[in-house]
């Protein structure tokens, strides 16, 4: 039962304040015996004063000076005054007025019972007997006193409980009214997803609360997933779109093979067929380590690496294709940048930006890599001076297969700024295209 019941909000809440409870009662009985504890220690103290006060009477004048002693301390007697009992070697009284029987032991006695004077009822007195010469001396104080604070003490700490318990059951029932409230809506929008409604998010407070932090994290969790299938949909869609046409061409290939009765030409059809099945086996490749970088931001393998001797390398890599083709690649690099991330999809980033340049640009166009600190990370350009794509093409760029009508005429398959996008993604970064310049530029963002 109560390995079930913790499992609950209610029923935790219900042991928390259980084990609450059982805190305040420990608590409290430790109080009342330290309490009680002093008191009879101070009233201990007393009756062995009084004890030792009338001992140095005796040591004095003798028996008959206690005698003495004891009436005078009884003539002038109040509330708070101490019985004595004084008594011979044979047992008869002395002095004293305490009505009891003399303790068999010397020593302190806690309960001494004795019967008040005047009165029919009897008290309990706690004493110390004490052997003088000729006689035995009892002190005694009644615990009448003693008892009552005890009896104080006990109810207000019952009383101080109760209260605690009403004010903590209470206390304990909002509380997990509230829990179970907040949960409930989690669990409403969880149901109404799975129902299919995937714009539903968690209602949030704005309080900053826990549960508010909770709801924000699973509402960008939810935006992460519906983002995620957002783009799964797209690929479906592209590639059933995008890849219709070559799968189709292939085939048109392999039947006119098929039907061709002359070997020669058959071979050079069946080569062409290998060939655009290669060249569709590379998209798919291409696609996949896309799919790939972009589901691996939190698990991506990560060293601490010089961003700006990355750039010189790559720069002085691709600077002989450039000048071969007639164009200029410069480097223009203002301090030292120090990244966290993965150096071969840094590399790959770069590298399909540099290829964009060399297929898309005439002769005679400059490209520039640049790249400086900027807050929260670096940032790193690649622009060119060549014609530039047009602005009502720029926005789905990095979108996969798409490719401006400019450069449909040369090689490639729009996959490349994708696979840019991605990795931008994947450093927790981001990349756009310029708009603010002459050319084409494009700009990564990668966090520091």
């Amino acid at each position: 039962m109560l390995g079930k019941a913790w499992k609950t909000t209610t029923g935790l809440v219900a042991i928390v304040g259980l084990v609450f409870a059982l805190a305040i009662v420990g608590i409290g009985a430790i109080s009342y015996e330290v309490t009680h504890e002093a008191l009879e220690q101070q009233l201990d103290h007393r009756i062995s004063a009084e004890t030792a006060g009338l001992l140095a009477e005796a040591h004095r004048h003798g028996l008959p000076a206690i005698a003495s002693a004891i009436e005078r301390r009884e003539a002038s007697r109040s509330t708070a005054s101490l019985d004595y009992l004084l008594v011979d070697e044979a047992g008869n009284r002395v002095a004293g007025k305490l009505q009891a029987q003399v303790p068999s032991k010397v020593g302190f006695e806690e309960f001494l019972h004795y019967r008040k004077s005047g009165e029919p009822d009897t008290g309990i007195a706690q004493a110390l007997t004490t052997k003088v010469a000729g006689g035995m001396l009892v002190v005694a104080a009644d615990r009448s006193g003693l008892d009552e604070i005890d009896r104080t003490l006990a109810a207000l700490f019952a009383a101080a409980l109760a209260a605690l318990l009403v004010v903590g059951a209470v206390a304990a029932g909002i509380i997990g009214w509230l829990t179970q409230h907040r949960l409930e809506r989690i669990d409403a929008t969880a149901r109404a997803i799975i129902g299919g409604d995937f714009a539903r998010r968690v209602p949030r407070d704005g309080s900053g609360s826990e549960f508010d932090r909770l709801a924000g994290t699973l509402n960008a969790m939810l935006d992460r997933i519906e983002g995620l299938m957002e783009n799964l949909r797209q690929v479906s869609s592209d590639v059933a779109h995008d890849l219709r046409t070559p799968l189709t061409r292939l085939c048109s290939s392999l039947d006119q093979a098929a039907q061709e009765s002359d070997e020669e030409v058959r071979s050079e059809r069946l080569e062409s067929a290998r060939a655009q099945a290669a060249e569709l086996l590379e998209i798919f490749s291409a696609l996949l380590r896309i799919a790939e970088i972009e589901g691996m931001s939190e698990r991506l393998p990560r060293e601490r690496l010089d961003l700006s001797t990355l750039l010189e390398r790559m720069a002085e890599s691709y600077r002989p294709d450039f000048e071969d083709s007639g164009r200029s690649l410069h480097l223009v690099l203002v301090q030292e940048m120090q990244v966290e991330g993965d150096r071969r999809l840094l590399n790959q980033a770069l590298a399909n930006l540099l290829d964009n340049a060399l297929r898309h640009t005439p002769a005679g166009t400059g490209v520039t890599i640049s790249g400086e600190r900027v807050k929260g990370g670096v940032k790193v350009t690649v622009a060119d001076d060549g014609p530039g794509v047009p602005a009502q093409h720029r926005a789905r760029l990095f979108d996969r297969f798409a490719r401006a009508e400019a450069a449909r005429s040369t090689p490639g398959h729009g996959l490349g700024l994708a696979m840019v996008r991605a990795i931008a993604l994947a450093h927790g970064g981001d990349a756009r295209i310029l708009d603010d310049r002459h050319g084409f530029a494009v700009e990564i963002r990668i966090r520091g």
